[in-house]
C-alpha cells in the first residue's frame, strides 16, 4: 500500500516533484481516465503494459494515496485518481497551450483563433470583427462556432474555443468563467413577404397568436422568454408550434406557409435585408419589446488567451465598448444592433 501523507502537513511547493512526478506520469493517469484500461492507455503512451503498470504502481508511491483499483473489465480510478487526473489535464493543457503561444509568438500575428457565439451575437459582434480581421491581421485563421450557451460553455470548459459571446446556464460553476456583460438580447418577429400581418401598421401579440408559430425546442431561453412574455400579458400561447433549433428549417418554413417566428433582432435584420433572403423575410412591427436577459464576452477564469486570441478577444470587446458609449449617449440602453 502506498504510504499516506500525514494528515495536517501542507506539502512543499514542487513536493510531488521533487518526489519524482514526470509528465509521463501524468499522461497515464489522463489515459487511464480516458480508457479504463491498462493496456489501451500503454497503447495511447507507446509503452507496454507492464512499463504502464510500473508507472502506475510509481505514482502511487510518489502521491502516497490509492489512484486505481482493477476489476475484471480494466481500472477505475479512486476519488484521489480522478482529482490527480482532472489536475493532469489541467497541466498537459497548459503546456499544449504554452507551445501553442510560443509559436504564434514566434510567428507574430500569425495564429489559429476559435470563437463561440449564439446566433444573434455570431451576427451582430463576431461577423463584423472578422471581416475587420481578414483586413488587419490576415494571418489569423478564425473558426467560429454557432451554438447554445450551455454547449458553448462546455467547448470552453474543454479548450474546442477560446472564448465565446453568451450566457452561463445551468448548474456551471460560474467561478471558472470571466465575464464582460453586453447587454441584453431583443428578439424580433419575422414572416414571410406578403403574409396578413404585413398589412398592419403595428402587430399585437394577440393578432400573432392565430398564426403557427416557430420556435426553439421547449425549455430554451429565448422560448422561455418569449412563452412567459405572452403569459405576463395574459396572451395565450400558441395552438400550433414548430419547435426547431435549426435557423434554416424555421426561415425556410415560414418563407412557404402563414407561419410566424420570433428570432434574435440581428437574426431577423440580417435575413430581412434584400440582400438577406431576397426580401421573402420581413421583421413585423410588434407592439412590445422582447428580449432575453443580457449576454456577456466570457473566457476560462485559469486560463489566459494566446496572442492571436487575445487580438481578436480585444477586438470585440472594444465593440462592445464602443456600442454601449453610443447607446448611453443615445438614451437608449446598452445594447446597439447595428455594430460595423
Amino acid at each position: 500500500m502506498p504510504e499516506r501523507h500525514t494528515l495536517g502537513i501542507i506539502p512543499r511547493r514542487d513536493e510531488l516533484a521533487r518526489k519524482g512526478l514526470r509528465l509521463a506520469h501524468l499522461r497515464l493517469i489522463c489515459a487511464l481516465k480516458e480508457t479504463g484500461q491498462m493496456g489501451a492507455a500503454a497503447a495511447q503512451l507507446g509503452v507496454s503494459q507492464p512499463a504502464a503498470s510500473r508507472m502506475a504502481a510509481e505514482m502511487e508511491a510518489i502521491v502516497g494515496v490509492p489512484l486505481h483499483t482493477r476489476h475484471a473489465r480494466g481500472v477505475v480510478l479512486t476519488p484521489y485518481g480522478e482529482r490527480l487526473a482532472m489536475r493532469a489535464e489541467m497541466t498537459l493543457q497548459g503546456l499544449d497551450d504554452t507551445a501553442r503561444e510560443l509559436t504564434e509568438l514566434e510567428r507574430g500575428n500569425e495564429g489559429t483563433v476559435s470563437i463561440g457565439a449564439v446566433t444573434g451575437a455570431a451576427l451582430d459582434l463576431v461577423l463584423p470583427i472578422i471581416k475587420r480581421a481578414r483586413v488587419t491581421r490576415p494571418n489569423i485563421s478564425v473558426t467560429v462556432s454557432v451554438d447554445t450557451s450551455d454547449r458553448l460553455a462546455e467547448s470552453l470548459l474543454a479548450s474546442r474555443i477560446d472564448f465565446f459571446i453568451g450566457r452561463l446556464l445551468g448548474d456551471v460553476d460560474p467561478a471558472r468563467f470571466s465575464l464582460i456583460e453586453i447587454g441584453p438580447e431583443p428578439l424580433a418577429m419575422i414572416a414571410r413577404s406578403g403574409h396578413p400581418l404585413t398589412r398592419r401598421p403595428s402587430v399585437t401579440l394577440e393578432d400573432s397568436v392565430v398564426y403557427d408559430w416557430v420556435l426553439q425546442a421547449s425549455g430554451n431561453l429565448m422560448r422561455r422568454t418569449v412563452e412567459g412574455h405572452l403569459m405576463a400579458r395574459q396572451v395565450p400561447l400558441p395552438r400550433k408550434v414548430l419547435s426547431t433549433s435549426s435557423l434554416m428549417l424555421t426561415l425556410a418554413y415560414i418563407s412557404q406557409s402563414n407561419a410566424v417566428s420570433v428570432v434574435a433582432k440581428a437574426v431577423a435584420n440580417f435575413y430581412s435585408r434584400e440582400d438577406g433572403l431576397d426580401g421573402r423575410i420581413v421583421v413585423l412591427p410588434l407592439d412590445t419589446v422582447i428580449e432575453v436577459p443580457a449576454y456577456s464576452l466570457i473566457t476560462h477564469a485559469e486560463r489566459p488567451l494566446s496572442p492571436a486570441s487575445e487580438v481578436l478577444f480585444e477586438m470585440v470587446r472594444d465593440a462592445v465598448v464602443a456600442s454601449q458609449g453610443d447607446e448611453d449617449s443615445r438614451g437608449r440602453g446598452v445594447y446597439k444592433n447595428d455594430i460595423v
